[in-house]
């Protein structure tokens, strides 16, 4: 584990590390990370970069900015409502896997009669280096399953043909959540790549096109209890530890997610005592601002 900053990042690849792997929009903290600066770390320790676009279908688009491959959670925004469980895998078709590091693409596989992934897919006619998928695919399906229902298929072929209209409302509600949190006088903090003061403001307008993202974090005045009281309270929110939903979703990790850990513990993973997460939905901002205002009181 390292900071995701190019910094930190290069100055733990070791001699075994084969990837680094970061997420576009940082949980639970909101941060954004330097995409293109991870990249170019990655890429000078020999290993390619994996970024975890979930929490920015649509407004993130990571292999501009030099990711080899992208993976999403499809259960949460691109399906749009909870109901089915998936992801997927996108390669981008950047990375030569015949670099020394990654024998499994150069070497015979035995269980397909000898082939060499990189010298059968690393420039198909037609394709290009489709490596990496090919192998993901063929060894994928056959060994563990990756392959979801036909219905899950066609939930998340539905959540596709809404997803940009939705995340224009999720991002904006968001913003606007928490810009009114910020003037609360029950809160005391608010994180959210959006809001100038976030410690990655910069990066966020940067790599971040029509919005920034659906969730945002904020701490309550009251510590734990506080926090407890408030998820208790709300009416129009969910108490629900999913993301990427329709409806607005509120957690207390330090008394749910996270609560067999040690506070210390918690603080090393972002969270602490009175950090609410908000996954911000499509409903009418009014009505969510309302709720959440009673609940605070």
């Amino acid at each position: 584990m390292a900071e995701p900053t190019p910094k930190k990042i290069a100055a733990a690849i070791r001699e075994n590390t084969r990837a680094v792997y970061v997420e576009s929009i940082g949980n639970p903290r909101c941060d954004v990370p330097d995409l293109a600066g991870i990249a170019k770390a990655a890429h000078s320790g020999g290993v390619p970069l994996i970024v975890d676009n979930t929490f920015a279908p649509i407004i993130c688009q990571p292999l501009k900015y030099g990711a080899d491959i992208v993976v999403h959670s499809c259960t949460k925004w691109i399906g749009g409502h909870g109901t089915s469980i998936g992801g997927i895998l996108v390669d981008g078709g950047s990375f030569d896997w015949s670099n020394g590091k990654f024998p499994a693409f150069t070497t015979p596989d035995d269980s397909y009669h000898g082939l060499k992934f990189w010298e059968t897919f690393g420039n198909f006619p037609g394709m290009g280096n489709v490596a990496f998928i090919i192998r993901a695919r063929v060894q994928g399906m056959r060994n563990i399953g990756l392959c979801p229902s036909p219905f899950n298929a066609f939930q998340f072929l539905l959540g596709l043909e809404t997803l940009p209209l939705r995340m224009e409302r999720h991002c904006s509600n968001a913003l606007a959540l928490a810009k009114y949190l910020k003037k609360h006088k029950k809160v005391a903090w608010v994180q959210y790549a959006g809001l100038e003061d976030h410690m990655t403001y910069a990066n966020a307008k940067k790599y971040l096109k029509g919005g920034f993202g659906a969730v945002l974090g904020f701490g309550i005045q009251g510590g734990l209890a506080a926090g407890e009281k408030f998820i208790n309270s709300v009416k129009l929110c969910s108490h629900l530890a999913n993301v990427g939903d329709a409806k607005t979703l509120v957690l207390h990790p330090g008394s749910t997610s996270h609560r067999q850990m040690s506070e210390q513990a918690q603080r090393d993973a972002g969270v602490t005592p009175e950090f609410i997460r908000v996954a911000v939905g499509i409903e009418n901002i009014d009505d969510i601002i309302a709720d959440i205002d009673q609940a605070l009181q």
